[in-house]
């Protein structure tokens, strides 16, 4: 009986917190949409023909987008403003392509809306010149029935998308949603760092604006490769994330021969100018060989991560078990791309006041090592 009461009370208690939360969204949406209203009874009235001659703008706080919309149709701009407005975003909107394009040079908008058949100066013309003028806004070409082939041509020549009038508002709105969702999908991925996958050789020549991993090897949570040998061991080694992020090392401390690791626990040590990182053990083994070669020549660890700049080779004690924790193939360069991108954000605490690399915050940000860990 009690277990009962309990799940119903449980139960309740998720129900009155949806309703709630569900209340206080809508009433906040409603406040919104009343607000916008207010913005666009009272901003379309404002002259700004000094800008165009036929402008007409509504400016909301904080816009999901800027849109400029050019037709020869003021029912058609007035539909605009209406519908577009209160989904939040802000409108300017002209009858005459050549005033568009003038708007487009002095203005930061991230859709053009422009009508197929205008007097002045077609919907074709204004595709043409407006992603000449400024690639970076996406062009959609509004069409009415029996345009639709040169709609479709339009796209050749750098339109996005086409929408056919006449339109509902929900149709309007809708697609205005997909265009501002496909808009920040291509965003994001064009700031997404490139990273590709290369042979271990190759990492010596791939540019400093690039980020590589290596074909056929494994990566570890810490940032340590691993590539199984043909006789069983494995072979480990920094990838080019730690090499790009701590740009020099003056000395690696490299494990003794004979000792066994545990998975986690610190394999080497990288002396630099900003102080020591721990790189832990990918896998749990027996260290069989070291790279000797890098305590006199540390550079080549910078240099050729992948090939000579290989640290240690070890005889796994559970590599079945604990090869499935590593990543390998598409899943390394995800989690690569978020790294890159949680490393290069001016607000990491890795960063110091002076843009320096702060190497003990990165090794705890970045190679999961923890003091219990250093051994």
């Amino acid at each position: 009986m009690t277990a009962l009461l309990i799940i119903f009370m449980f139960v309740a208690f998720v129900g009155i917190d949806f309703l709630v939360r569900t209340s206080l969204r809508r009433m906040r949406e409603k406040k919104e949409r009343q607000a916008r209203e207010a913005v666009l009874n009272t901003a379309i009235h404002l002259d700004f023909t000094y800008e165009a001659k036929s402008l007409k703008r509504v400016e909301v706080p904080n816009p999901k987008a800027r849109i400029l919309a050019v037709d020869d149709e003021s029912v058609v701009l007035d539909s605009f403003r209406r519908i577009l407005v209160l989904e939040g975003f802000s409108v300017d909107t002209v009858e005459h392509g050549p005033e568009a394009l003038g708007l487009i040079q002095r203005h930061d908008y991230d859709f053009l809306f422009t009508d197929l058949k205008m007097p002045d100066m077609d919907g074709v013309e204004v595709v043409k010149a407006a992603k000449h003028l400024r690639p970076d806004v996406d062009v959609v070409v509004i069409t009415g029935y029996g345009s639709i082939e040169t709609a479709v041509e339009t796209l050749q020549h750098g339109a996005c998308e086409y929408i056919q009038k006449p339109f509902t508002a929900d149709e309007l709105a809708d697609f205005a949603k997909k265009l501002l969702i496909k808009r920040e999908a291509r965003i994001e991925a064009q700031r997404r760092p490139n990273v590709r996958v290369v042979a271990p050789e190759m990492a010596e020549v791939v540019s400093a604006s690039e980020f590589c991993v290596p074909g056929g090897a494994f990566l570890s949570p810490g940032h340590a490769w691993v590539r199984i040998e043909p006789e069983g061991l494995v072979r480990v080694g920094i990838d080019d994330f730690v090499r790009k992020a701590l740009g020099t090392v003056k000395a690696v401390v490299l494990p003794e021969r004979g000792k066994t690791f545990r998975q986690g626990e610190t394999l080497f040590t990288l002396k630099g100018p900003e102080g020591l990182v721990h790189v832990a053990a990918p896998l749990s083994g027996r260290i069989e060989h070291d790279n000797a070669g890098l305590l006199t020549e540390p550079a080549e660890l910078m240099h050729s991560p992948y090939d000579r700049g290989w640290v240690c080779l070890m005889t796994p004690s559970d590599l079945a078990g604990e090869l499935p924790a590593l990543k390998i193939g598409q899943p390394v360069i995800d989690w690569y791309q978020d790294e890159i991108t949680r490393l290069r954000n001016p607000d990491s605490p890795q960063v110091t006041g002076a843009g320096a690399l702060d190497w003990s915050i990165f090794e705890r940000q970045f190679l999961g090592q923890s003091e219990h860990a250093k051994v």
